[in-house]
């Protein structure tokens, strides 16, 4: 491994875009490096069933590869599974959590929640969490038809809080239709992005799905040029 590796975020243009796997590709390279990373999930919603600290966890084969600091059950974005379950879900303390756990982490990783612009507490959004901590990111995207104006759109909002954006990866990438064939190159062009892509990959184990994701993706995504 070339480089130090740096605490980062990644982050998405939407919801079910592939952010906890790419989390978990990444986590468990740098693991496998011998780097003492860890995932940080700020709040999961939809839980249970959905818990992607967990699933970075198994890929990991460790417990220490990831924690959660609040866990809502409405499948809904923070604030609002918060307000329908009456819950108090507070900004200050989900950054004060994700502070102390990346302080406590040889590399950090915040993992965002939806999109960027997903209200997290306290009329803060994902976008405002990431600036805080002033995280570089990685923005997972979706690879087919639609995707050139939610990418740009999502680098711009990042970009106006003065937030890095690292690379753009494009998950499950087949290069079946022109559309996909010509968005990397076009949100290259677009954003002055790195664009990376990630092949759909068929569904077993956490641990195999996290080797598959790290095994297409740049070592530079996971340490960084800062």
């Amino acid at each position: 491994m070339t480089g130090t590796p740096s605490d980062f975020a990644v982050v998405g243009t939407d919801t079910g875009v592939g952010k906890t796997v790419v989390t978990a590709g990444l986590t468990r390279w740098l693991r496998d490096q011998g780097v003492d990373a860890r995932a940080i999930k700020p709040c999961q919603t939809g839980y249970p069933p959905d818990d992607d600290a967990q699933f970075v966890a198994d890929a990991c084969a460790a417990d220490a590869a990831s924690t959660c600091l609040r866990r809502l059950e409405p499948p809904l974005a923070p604030a609002v599974a918060a307000a329908r379950t009456d819950e108090s879900l507070s900004y200050a303390e989900l950054v004060k959590g994700c502070e102390t756990a990346i302080a406590e982490s040889e590399v950090g990783i915040v993992e965002g929640i939806g999109g960027v612009r997903v209200p997290l507490a306290d009329g803060r959004e994902v976008v405002d969490l990431v600036a805080d901590l002033d995280l570089p990111v990685i923005l997972v995207s979706r690879s087919g038809l639609g995707t050139l104006n939610h990418t740009a759109l999502t680098v711009e909002a990042l970009r106006d809080r003065d937030v890095r954006v690292r690379g753009v990866v494009l998950n499950e990438y087949e290069g079946a239709t022109v559309a996909e064939r010509t968005n990397p190159r076009a949100i290259e062009d677009m954003t002055s992005c790195t664009v990376e892509t990630v092949p759909p990959i068929e569904q077993s184990s956490p641990a195999s799905l996290a080797a598959a994701v790290r095994d297409h993706l740049s070592q530079t995504l996971a340490v960084g040029s800062e």
